[in-house]
């Protein structure tokens, strides 16, 4: 994976590099061109060139019987370009000369001549140019001199063939040149460009292997990236820390589970085999007393299993609920009074206080009622006797607050946080305690169910406060 990704940067910056190649040699080859076509290209202009100026200069020369001579034109250019000028008849004899050297000659051979045009002349520390005029049915020659150490010329002889194979095996070595240059910058750019997309892949591969303690420093083109990848590392780390937490309140709530139903299961089968051994001769009393025991047994169990079928449907989001309007304000007092009413409470001291007698709301009438029981319920086992509960209703605006408080011993903090937690349980719990640890996890859902909110006050021996906040 890596390779491949190193690869495919490589082959792209190659390929980059090859057409910028490519593209230089073809403006390099269309300036060479144009240069041939054009010679003049390199000086500032056509018009001042040196080799322009001799070129033109034959229209400043005048001939006529009485003489040579040039005009005042001619001797201006002469003078701005610092040049001097002999003007030679067809013998090569000087007939003119305007601001030439001690020095040059008065007389020029045809190989005097060549050679003063092609080489720079020391002795009169100028550039000659040669051009040429034909008046009066003669043939005139002239040499312009230009003083200027910055006007150069090369005269060059070459057979165009061998400078072909030069060119063509030059070019050859330039192109393998420049790809191992090209591919040397192309691998180091490569490594540079994919090396945080390997960090990112190992990274990616250990929080598949379930390693979230790597954290990476956000920088570079990959900053956002790197950043995602911290957040996304944090809370799988969070999620996992709270999956093995779940888990750990799983096989609590299994092993609780399994010896609350155990223990009924105990009963209910030895007293059946007590009932059905032929040794045992019991009264019509005792028969009824052991079917009692059984059938309250029994009724026990039926309450763990409908508690498992309505936590699962309500955290699966699969609760219909069938609203119908109620009067909320005889809902928590009949609540409150069939507590009272069971035998095991009714030495309780629970109080119910209201804002008004009548608060009307659309509810699940089964269901609210069941969340009240549950916290009236809480509050009982997890005190001693002596503990005033207090179950209030309030309507205030389109809110309606049901308050559950008690001034019992209290929650420990790290408990108020996992109150609601399915398969929790308390450790201040009392004896009566035998339920399922998912009542006030069912408690919680079934108000969200409603779109109200639940929460929970609490100092450690001071007492509760449980507060549900629902809309008229």
């Amino acid at each position: 994976m890596k390779w491949r990704l190193t690869g495919r940067y490589l082959v792209s910056v190659v390929l980059i590099v090859v057409i910028v190649i490519v593209i230089n040699i073809m403006v390099i080859l269309g300036l060479y061109i144009l240069q041939m076509v054009n010679k003049d290209l390199l000086f500032s202009s056509h018009e001042s060139s040196a080799d322009a100026i001799t070129r033109s200069f034959q229209n400043d020369i005048v001939i006529n019987p009485d003489g040579i001579s040039i005009t005042e034109k001619g001797k201006k250019v002469l003078e701005q370009n610092q040049a001097w000028i002999q003007v030679l008849n067809e013998d090569g004899k000087q007939e003119y000369g305007y601001l030439v050297p001690k020095e040059a000659k008065v007389k020029y051979t045809p190989m005097d001549m060549i050679q003063t045009y092609k080489y720079f002349e020391k002795e009169l520390l100028s550039t000659v140019f040669v051009g040429g005029k034909i008046a009066q049915n003669h043939q005139y020659s002239y040499l312009i001199g230009f003083k200027s150490r910055y006007i150069q010329r090369q005269v060059l002889t070459f057979d165009y063939r061998k400078v072909g194979q030069a060119l063509k095996m030059g070019s050859i070595i330039l192109i393998i040149i420049d790809g191992l240059i090209a591919l040397c910058i192309g691998y180091i750019f490569s490594k540079i460009l994919t090396k945080p997309i390997h960090t990112l892949i190992d990274g990616i591969k250990q929080l598949a292997n379930k390693k979230y303690n790597k954290h990476y420093k956000p920088a570079g083109v990959y900053k956002d990236v790197f950043h995602n990848v911290n957040l996304l590392s944090e809370e799988l780390r969070a999620g996992e820390m709270e999956r093995k937490k779940l888990d750990r309140m799983k096989e609590e709530w299994i092993g609780n589970i399994s010896h609350d139903i155990k223990t009924p299961l105990a009963s209910i089968q030895g007293y059946a085999e007590m009932m059905k051994d032929k040794d045992y001769q019991f009264s019509i009393d005792e028969m009824r007393d052991y079917a009692e025991i059984i059938e309250r047994k029994s009724l026990y169990l039926t309450e763990l299993i409908e508690d498992l079928n309505l936590s699962t449907r309500l955290k699966n989001k699969k609760m219909t609920l069938n609203k119908k309007t109620v009067n909320i304000v005889s809902l928590l007092r009949n609540a409150v009074i069939d507590t009272l009413n069971d035998s095991r409470y009714a030495n309780r001291n629970i109080v119910f206080q209201c804002s008004d007698e009548v608060i009307k709301m659309s509810v699940d009438e089964i269901l609210i009622r069941r969340a009240i029981n549950n916290l009236i319920y809480n509050a009982i086992v997890h005190n001693d006797e002596t503990v005033v509960i207090e179950v209030s209703v309030e309507k205030s605006g389109d809110q309606v607050f049901i308050r559950v408080q008690d001034n019992g011993k209290g929650i420990r903090q790290e408990e108020v946080e996992r109150i609601f937690d399915r398969y929790y349980r308390g450790t201040n719990t009392g004896e009566l305690h035998k339920g399922s640890g998912l009542g006030m996890a069912i408690t919680h859902d079934i108000v969200e169910a409603h779109d109200g909110e639940i929460s929970v006050h609490s100092k450690l021996h001071e007492g509760t406060r449980m507060v549900i906040r629902m809309n008229v």
